[in-house]
């Protein structure tokens, strides 16, 4: 898909239907026909366009003549079979270039959207450089975000798992905790980049510009020890409910072996009274009340001894 946007006159975002100077052209999911048509129009290698398409990416910023490729990660979400959301993170590329500003990804995410629909405001398609750093700041911002709920489903998972032990919760730990690593992985790749465009003069920046990009690696930054915070505190989580779980199991395996102990004193005072053989006491008339009463009196000795030393 490829369309194009620009600003017009009154500040307002508006879509053409051609390149204009002071553009936006947002790519996604790009045919094989867009990317040669924007490449050899805007003289961009086709690299620089191709390169974010791939969702193993790396995080980077490379320039080339007068072309600036920022590539970074951004989070979005997708629902497992049982409708469990996963939190995920893909590539997307930004391209500064003199004329036009490109924005390529593999999926259509809400960050992007959140600028065509007009919900971020102050923005400009012809201030290429701060409406490359606006998108950088919105991309920490959804990170952030996202953390918050991730933290919001440990803790209703945490609440499910002190009523049940069952393995469906274990699994959306699990996934939870895979989630994090994605995003740990990508913000520290995001601050790489977030760092050289600070450092480097790849673009032409101004005061506020700085101030902006400071302003995203602080957010960034801030991303990054919630990350590794909650996945610390996830980590312990599991550890902690397997240890309940093997206790559960334990004290389980413990009242069924008293149990099984108890039980077993009748069985055996019956198969010794049961026996075809000459046996004490065979000729009493009381001989089945007594052979009840050794065998209940056995099984509550042991219970007591059990109860005593706390085995149920």
């Amino acid at each position: 898909m490829l369309e194009y946007y620009i600003t017009d006159s009154a500040n307002t975002l508006k879509k053409i239907d051609d390149l204009q100077k002071g553009c936006w052209v947002n790519m996604v999911a790009p045919s094989e026909s867009e990317i040669k048509l924007i490449s050899e129009r805007l003289n961009i290698p086709e690299d620089f366009i191709k390169d974010p398409l791939d969702d193993e990416e790396r995080s980077r910023l490379e320039k080339e003549d007068n072309h600036v490729l920022i590539i970074v990660d951004f989070p979005y979400i997708i629902y497992d079979d049982s409708g469990f959301p996963v939190y995920e993170t893909l590539p997307i590329g930004l391209i500064v270039t003199e004329e036009c500003f490109i924005t390529i990804s593999l999926i259509e995410n809400p960050i992007i959207m959140d600028f065509i629909n007009k919900k971020i405001k102050g923005f400009f398609t012809y201030k290429k450089t701060r409406f490359a750093l606006q998108i950088l700041f919105h991309i920490s911002t959804y990170y952030l975000r996202y953390l918050k709920q991730i933290n919001r489903k440990t803790d209703d998972i945490e609440k499910e798992l002190h009523q049940s032990m069952k393995n469906e919760e274990l699994y959306a730990f699990l996934s939870l905790e895979k989630s994090l690593v994605y995003f740990t992985t990508s913000l520290k790749s995001n601050k790489i980049v977030l760092q050289k465009m600070l450092r480097l003069n790849h673009l032409k920046m101004y005061e506020e510009d700085k101030d902006l990009l400071e302003d995203v690696i602080i957010e960034n930054t801030q991303a990054i020890e919630m990350a590794e915070t909650y996945h610390s505190i996830l980590t312990s989580m599991m550890n902690t409910f397997a240890s309940v779980i093997s206790n559960n199991l334990n004290i389980v395996m413990k009242f069924l072996t008293s149990i099984t102990i108890i039980l077993s004193f009748p069985t055996i005072v019956a198969s010794i009274y049961g026996m075809n053989v000459d046996l004490p006491y065979q000729n009493n008339p009381y001989a089945f009340i007594g052979v009840i009463f050794v065998a209940l009196l056995l099984s509550s000795v042991t219970t007591i001894i059990f109860w005593k030393k706390k085995y149920f």
